[in-house]
């Protein structure tokens, strides 16, 4: 098989789907998983009838054995898998007295233990072609701990640190891991229910919309390898360092 596949695991309503639509347009087969995969009906349907070719998979990021079977069946299946994005949210924000022992384990599990698991299969496969791009969805929290965000930060900024020694450890095989903090508002449903000022921020450009966000995935796997990157930070032109 020949196909290269765009593996998009996260694919949520808003920046996955993104994503997922933006890397279809790019001419590569997408693959999407979520925890409950029904929900990725209408991102499939959109593809498809755009002409593009795309599959979805439930799949629980966290779970060894559902990762190790999820990579296996697109590369023996559909196609190589030639980029791989880790999209996985877990913004809980907790104060730390409200934050009990599971929640910390579990918030760490969905934004760090979950994305080594999916960068050390995808590296396992890319590592035998000598050829692959690993992105690494990030946040604020993947540089600066905020009040409130103890347990999400210290996945975040551990997910950042994965990705630092993945990409130092796979650039010389030709695999291209990169790191993408979104330090911003994203035009999402909560985004539009809950953040002060939606509407007036959106109508200057200070909203990050997901589809225009999704771009610069694609522009990390078009890169030449004389010239990778390996942290993007995104932000709107008015947002505050």
């Amino acid at each position: 098989m020949t196909n290269k596949v765009a593996l998009i695991i996260g694919a949520g309503d808003a920046i996955g789907s993104a994503i997922a639509r933006k890397f279809s347009e790019r001419g590569l087969t997408v693959c999407a998983t979520r925890r409950n995969g029904d929900k990725l009906a209408p991102l499939i349907n959109e593809i498809k009838t755009a002409g593009q070719v795309a599959h979805g998979f439930t799949c629980d990021a966290r779970n060894e054995e559902s990762t190790k079977e999820l990579f296996a069946k697109i590369e023996n299946e559909i196609g190589e898998i030639e980029v791989v994005v880790f999209n996985v949210g877990a913004n809980v924000p907790m104060g730390i007295l409200d934050t009990d022992s599971r929640k910390f384990f579990k918030i760490w599990e969905m934004a760090c233990f979950a994305g080594f698991l999916n960068g050390r299969e995808a590296a396992h496969y890319m590592s035998k072609r000598q050829r692959g791009t690993i992105i690494f969805t990030g946040a604020t929290a993947s540089v600066r701990g905020a009040a409130g965000f103890a347990a999400f930060s210290s996945a975040k900024q551990g997910l950042r640190a994965v990705a630092q020694s993945m990409a130092r450890e796979l650039g010389p095989q030709n695999i291209h891991v990169a790191h993408v903090i979104i330090d911003a508002a994203v035009d999402t449903q909560w985004i539009r229910d809950n953040f002060p000022g939606y509407e007036q921020r959106k109508k200057v450009d200070g909203i990050v919309n997901p589809d225009d966000l999704a771009a610069n995935y694609v522009t990390l796997y078009d890169q030449p390898r004389n010239a990778w990157t390996f942290e993007l930070d995104v932000r709107p032109w008015e947002e505050k360092w």
